[in-house]
């Protein structure tokens, strides 16, 4: 029958490019919350804090080139057919993804725009630096550093709405949701089934 998908036929998994960018995206933007050096510009730009806010903007560098790199491949690979549910959580599952992407973006970016304008160079642990592209705009780039913050906040709440989503569907509606984006071994049996 056309239209019929066999179950033999449905991509029930991410490739593992996929899942490696998604659990590093996830462990990096982790880290880059654990590290960040946080408070006021004296205290972020502090001697004491140095090596934190190295590590910090390192791993932000990071977020941004795996963003990249997960919309480059998002666009040429295939992704799991999405199990049947209702359109509120189709459209929620779509909206909290959409503004994670946005997030993965913003973030990083927020960041640079931020230093930049206050005058600041973006120092990574490796020795790398990358002096301001833009002028100075103290004024300005306090404001950005604080929505930087605010939108780090975001991200951590929506990763942990989208934790708790994938849990749900993999316990309560026991669908592959979950299991789609977890390593995978062909043949292997449903986690805790």
């Amino acid at each position: 029958m056309l239209g019929t998908v066999l179950e033999s036929e449905r991509q029930t998994h991410y490739g593992s490019v996929g899942v490696a960018i998604h659990w590093a995206t996830a462990v990096v933007v982790l880290f880059a919350f654990v590290y960040s050096p946080g408070g006021s510009e004296q205290r972020v730009y502090s001697a004491t804090r140095d090596f934190d806010r190295q590590l910090h903007e390192t791993l932000g560098i990071i977020v941004f080139v795996l963003a990249i790199a997960r919309v480059l491949w998002r666009s040429k690979a295939r992704t799991p057919d999405r199990p049947p549910m209702p359109l509120w959580m189709a459209i929620s599952s779509r909206t909290i993804q959409a503004a994670l992407y946005v997030l993965l973006f913003a973030l990083p970016i927020t960041a640079i725009t931020g230093a930049w304008l206050e005058g600041h160079p973006l120092t990574m642990l490796a020795g790398l630096t990358i002096n301001p592209l833009i002028g100075e705009s103290h004024p300005i780039g306090a404001i950005v550093a604080d929505i930087h913050t605010w939108l780090g906040d975001a991200i951590m709440w929506l990763a942990g709405v989208h934790s708790l989503a994938a849990l749900y569907h993999h316990f309560v509606l026991k669908d592959d949701v979950l299991s789609s984006m977890l390593p995978h071994r062909p043949n292997t049996p449903r986690l805790f089934r």
